[in-house]
């Protein structure tokens, strides 16, 4: 009866550290399906969800032209979803999610065009015709309209409102591309104005060699984690372009820039060397970590003045926000500290109860055979507890 009973025991003890490691696991699969939740609503603005929400991490299902690209920016996944209204309107609605702001912002700058018209929705936003693109976000949002009305724009700033946000800080839109001046010359409104909806930003070199720059990606480097912004200006003869490299620090941006005058020289010196591209008079300079160049059909004075409206000025700050995130919190680290030494203890008992339960189960099955045998517990005594013998007399 007593074995049964501690065999018993050692049952329930498994079981409930059974249960609490699939408790553990489960909530370990909550916590990635949550990551992994649906980023379109079942309804905004009047628009109800028509059909289920289609979902695919392949890029090619997103735009099979430009799939690697948005590899490039760090596509994560694809939602396309239809929606309806009352009066029988239709609405398409492809939500591409990226790895933070910046993939979105960059692939939005790669998507909009010259001929699209501006909007305020989410971080930006560009319309043509029935179709609207903006990003909110690490979140590039694709609306296309059977008819558009003069609440569509404030119906999708409700979608846009409604998006996800992504944890860690990653919803920062980069910082390079407001380095752009909007316009140079304050004297000529006509001249080096910054063109509409030409600003690119590029985060890998299939991106670089599609959208066109005046330095080939092998240039670049951006093995490096070198950014780039191109954007396009008005002077007197035509369309130049103004380019900005950011890297990490000072130190690789220099060493990049003497390689660059170094192929700049050779291009001069040999017409069939293609190492920098054929674009006309080419001009760069280097400010902090940032390489800036300017090319095209344009004069000394106009590279001059394109090329130094761009200034690097490092900003230190003590009170900045350090966005301390959830493994960084000594609260959690000292609670998951907890959680652990709970898990070792249990493990432990658990490991101590089993032991136990083993030596009295071989104990009752075979006595004296494996624990406790005769001549393992033997040992020699000196009887200290008896009285002496008393020796016999010799005759």
């Amino acid at each position: 009866m007593r074995l049964s009973r501690q065999v018993l025991v050692v049952f329930v003890v498994l079981v409930v550290c059974g249960a609490a490691f699939a408790a553990e696991a489960s909530t370990v699969a909550a916590a990635a399906a949550t990551s992994a939740a649906a980023v379109l609503p079942s309804g905004f603005g009047g628009w109800e969800l028509k059909g289920a929400i289609a979902r695919s991490d392949d890029p090619s299902a997103a735009d099979a032209a430009n799939a690697p690209i948005l590899k490039e920016y760090g596509f994560q996944r694809l939602e396309k979803a239809s929606y309806t209204r009352d009066d029988g309107r239709n609405l398409t609605v492809k939500a591409a999610v990226f790895e933070d702001a910046s993939g979105a912002y960059g692939a939005f700058t790669y998507y909009y065009s010259d001929e699209m018209g501006q909007e305020t929705i989410g971080g930006q936003a560009a319309f043509l015709n029935n179709r609207v693109l903006f990003y909110q976000g690490n979140v590039l949002v694709d609306a296309v309209f059977d008819r558009m009305s003069v609440m569509s724009a404030a119906q999708l700033r409700e979608l846009a409102g409604l998006l996800p946000k992504p944890a860690d800080n990653k919803d920062k839109a980069p910082s390079l591309p407001t380095r752009l001046p909007k316009r140079v010359s304050q004297s000529n409104p006509g001249q080096n104005n910054l063109e509409k909806n030409s600003t690119k930003y590029i985060m890998g070199p299939i991106a670089l060699e599609r959208i066109g720059s005046p330095l080939p990606a092998a240039m670049v480097d951006f093995k490096s984690d070198a950014e780039v912004v191109i954007g396009k200006y008005a002077v007197t003869a035509g369309e130049a372009t103004l380019m900005l490299i950011e890297y990490p620090n000072s130190q690789i941006a220099a060493d990049r820039l003497r390689q660059i005058d170094a192929a700049h020289q050779v291009t001069q010196q040999q017409p069939g060397v293609a190492s920098i591209v054929d674009v006309g008079p080419f001009f760069d300079a280097r400010t902090g970590p940032i390489i800036v160049i300017a090319a095209g059909p344009l004069s000394k004075s106009e590279a001059r003045s394109l090329m130094s409206s761009i200034s690097y000025d490092a900003e230190v700050t003590w009170n900045e926000n350090t966005y301390v995130s959830k493994k960084d919190n000594l609260a959690n680290f000292l609670f998951n500290a907890i959680v652990l030494c709970g898990i070792v203890v249990g493990l432990a008992l658990v490991a101590g109860i089993a032991f136990g339960g083993l030596r009295l189960i071989i104990k009752r099955f075979f006595p004296d055979s494996v624990f406790d045998r005769r001549e393992a517990m033997e040992f020699i005594s000196l009887h200290l507890e008896e009285e002496a013998r008393p020796l016999p007399r010799e005759r």
